[in-house]
């Protein structure tokens, strides 16, 4: 039987507070370094990695749980801590609860983009759940980085957590840069995709060091980011005007990992 080492029953213990205002603010997980895990399926794929998280949450039903309780088994060193029912669910969003949360530190992992052999560049992405599906195709498809501009959403949010199914753990994630100087600085060839491009997608060569700029779910790419890249367009014979940021991101990665298996 799995004992909590503490059990949480109201919400003015300290530690609960500091976890309420990190699970709802940016600033907060940027200003300590830190977020929230929600689900045994993101613990399970946070721990593949062979990082260890730095506390446990859980609710009672939880300890009973056969999954849950094999990830604790995994974490015999962790700080575990038990919560009633009602304060856990003021930290998840989800309406069904996981019944486990895990604190962990946000990652450390950079690639300068000039160490990069296949990254993707986000502007302005601003929809949560885009992105974290961008971040899941680009772990997916073998990216080694993914570089977000000022203007995208937190990519270490729950939302975007969850929409990423573990793709954070296996990628390194850089936000808040100018995606400019990583143009610039990346040695291989950087497409953006653009409805207005005369260029299909189909006839880029994308074999080699390849990385790509998506841009706002509406405004698209910025005329700047576009000028510093070589503009695709995605073919459409449907009687579509675009397609969404994150199914174009998908698209777009898996034409490069298909040409790189036949190179």
């Amino acid at each position: 039987m799995i004992t909590a080492l503490k059990h949480i029953t109201s919400p003015d213990n300290v530690f609960y507070k500091e976890l309420i205002k990190l699970s709802g603010s940016t600033r907060q997980r940027s200003k300590i370094g830190q977020t929230l895990l929600d689900g045994a399926h993101l613990l399970a794929s946070y721990l593949a990695t062979g990082k260890q998280p730095l506390h446990v949450l859980v609710t009672e039903a939880a300890l009973n749980d056969s999954e849950i309780k094999s990830l604790l088994a995994r974490v015999p060193g962790v700080a575990l801590t038990q919560l009633d029912a009602t304060l856990f669910a003021k930290l998840s969003e989800l309406k069904s609860l996981s019944g486990i949360l895990t604190l962990i530190a946000l990652s450390d992992v950079s690639c300068a983009p000039q160490d990069s052999h296949f990254c993707l560049l986000l502007e302005n992405i601003q929809d949560p759940g885009n992105l974290g599906s961008m971040l899941r195709s680009a772990a997916a498809a073998g990216c080694d980085a993914v570089y977000l501009s000022a203007g995208c959403a937190d990519a270490w949010s729950p939302k975007v957590l969850r929409s990423a199914m573990g793709g954070h753990f296996v990628l390194s994630i850089q936000e808040q840069t100018d995606l400019l100087v990583v143009a610039s600085a990346f040695p291989g060839s950087i497409y953006a995709a653009s409805l207005n491009a005369m260029t299909s997608l189909y006839q880029s060569p994308l074999s080699g060091r390849v990385g790509f700029a998506i841009g706002n779910e509406g405004a698209g790419l910025t005329e700047a980011l576009l000028k510093a890249a070589s503009p695709i367009t995605i073919p459409m014979p449907g009687k579509v005007e675009s397609l969404n940021a994150a199914a174009a991101t998908a698209i777009c990665l898996f034409e490069a990992v298909r040409q790189k298996s036949l190179a």
